[in-house]
């Protein structure tokens, strides 16, 4: 619950992890930070924001019997595009 870190689900294999973050330094790159208008504000953390607007801010995942319903090699991720930062996490249980 952080406005620059994400929470997704995808396959934890280190090149995937490498793939990810390549990706997306290319679709926004840290530096220049003079590129991004928020960071006239005196913050840097620009390209953060719009990582985090790509990789989602949630997931919903089924679960049956108490057990999440993840594909077998689907895993939970956190991602913080924005520097090491306190974690705070949510976790809503709806339904019987």
């Amino acid at each position: 619950m952080h406005i620059t870190a994400s929470v997704f689900i995808n396959d934890d294999e280190p090149g995937l992890h490498h793939d990810f973050e390549a990706w997306l330094e290319r679709l926004a790159p840290h530096e220049p930070i003079s590129r991004y208008a928020h960071n006239l504000t005196g913050e840097d953390n620009g390209d953060a924001h719009l990582k985090r607007q790509v990789m989602g801010r949630e997931v919903v995942i089924a679960t049956t019997q108490g057990r999440l319903d993840l594909g077998p090699w689907e895993q939970i991720f956190y991602g913080e595009f924005d520097g090491c930062r306190s974690k705070r996490v949510l976790v809503k249980i709806i339904g019987e």
